[in-house]
């Protein structure tokens, strides 16, 4: 079993790591500081992980300032978008927010908030730092926020969190959604060494997309895969060698995936305190068990003579397609959950239709063979009664 799933083991790594360096290789690209106006220029630039924002900056020691130019497009036209420095935690309560609207006129306003609570804020002076030169502009669909920021000499890694909203009601923002993304909008920003460091949002997107990547390979395309092989290709007779082994091996190696994604998904849920998904873990403890299930009744699966095989058939076939169709719908939660650019769920669904597509066209040969099968084993049972039959009636009797 080990041999025959090892290089489709080794594929999969090598897709999942092109997989990896290419949503790595667009999260790090940014967008040039030379389209801000008045030529502003800055040291540092960060995509920032979720709700399509990045973060242009430039720190400096001799007198502690922070120069930033946020951008982010808001929910709505008439929305809004903040970034903040929480000085004494790491989410959003305590934090100290520059936001910025389109008022009614038109023109773009930014103004100063402390968010005292969740349901609390107050519009004013800033109480940990002192902020200056604050502007706004609306481009191509974004709002900027263009700010320096005095902060604490001993600040040198600050906790930033960021955010989108859909309205602002008589100049405060209204509350914002709370999907995944919104919850998960903060991280860690290294001043002297210029990037995110520690458990920031990146990188627990990075993992996000480890998990989503690893289940969807393991659930949604191997599962459905052999569960395809053990279905159709008994019924040719090349196949009748190997399909078992074949359908054995690629089961293993989704199983051993789906094991890797589950630890990952369990690391996620220890580090993202606040933030559940009740359908999408209820469902993947589901499949997960299923298939631990289905993996150990491999060791008690009766000979084909014994009297419990066809009960045994019936639990390995049901289980089976539960798996099947439990792990589709889990993927496609994981993608809303994720929200990859829609393109990667347009190629998912692709890639099922095509999986479809082929098991209708398998279908339809395994039923026409089989019906053919049957009609030439009856046409040779006539054929071979006929014969005896008639040997009998022209038999010549012995003479005397």
């Amino acid at each position: 079993m080990p041999s025959s799933s090892a290089p489709l083991s080794t594929l999969i790594i090598i897709l999942l790591w092109l997989l990896l360096k290419l949503e790595g290789a667009r999260s790090l690209s940014c967008s040039g500081s030379e389209n801000f106006s008045r030529n502003r220029i800055y040291e540092h630039c960060n995509d920032l992980p979720h709700l399509g924002s990045h973060l242009h900056w430039t720190y400096s020691p001799s007198n502690s300032s922070l120069s930033i130019a946020f951008s982010a497009p808001p929910k709505t036209p008439s929305g809004w978008v903040a970034w903040a420095i929480n000085p004494k935690g790491t989410g959003m309560v305590g934090s100290q927010a520059l936001v910025a609207f389109r008022e009614g006129n038109g023109s773009v306003a930014v103004k100063t908030f402390r968010l005292l609570s969740y349901k609390r804020i107050e519009q004013g002076k800033l109480a940990s730092v002192e902020v200056g030169r604050l502007e706004a502009e609306q481009r191509n669909g974004a709002l900027t926020i263009f700010a320096t920021i005095a902060i604490p000499e001993n600040m040198k890694i600050v906790n930033q969190v960021w955010q989108v909203g859909a309205s602002v009601v008589d100049g405060m923002p209204a509350v914002h959604d709370f999907g995944a993304a919104n919850l998960e909008s903060k991280g860690k920003l290294d001043l002297l060494r210029g990037q995110n460091t520690g458990n920031s949002a990146d990188e627990v997107l990075r993992r996000k997309r480890i998990h989503g990547i690893l289940n969807a390979i393991s659930w949604g395309f191997l599962f459905p895969m052999g569960i395809m092989i053990a279905r159709y290709m008994r019924t040719f007779r090349f196949a009748e060698a190997f399909w078992f082994y074949l359908h054995v091996g690629i089961q293993f190696s989704s199983y051993s995936l789906g094991v890797a994604g589950w630890a990952t998904g369990l690391k996620l849920r220890a580090e993202s305190k606040g933030v559940v998904y009740t359908s999408h873990r209820i469902i993947g403890i589901i499949v997960f068990s299923l298939a631990t299930l289905q993996m150990l009744a491999m060791f008690v699966r009766p000979s084909k003579d014994h009297k419990y095989r066809t009960y045994w058939n019936i639990y390995h076939h049901g289980i089976g397609y539960s798996i099947l169709v439990l792990g589709v719908l889990n993927v496609f939660k994981g993608i809303e959950i994720l929200a990859p650019p829609r393109e990667w769920k347009l190629c998912y669904i692709a890639l099922l239709v095509l999986l479809g597509l082929i098991s209708l066209s398998l279908e339809v040969t395994t039923w026409t063979l089989l019906l053919r099968n049957k009609n030439s084993n009856k046409s040779r049972s006539r054929h071979d009664v006929g014969f005896i039959n008639g040997s009998k009636d022209n038999q010549e009797p012995l003479a005397s």
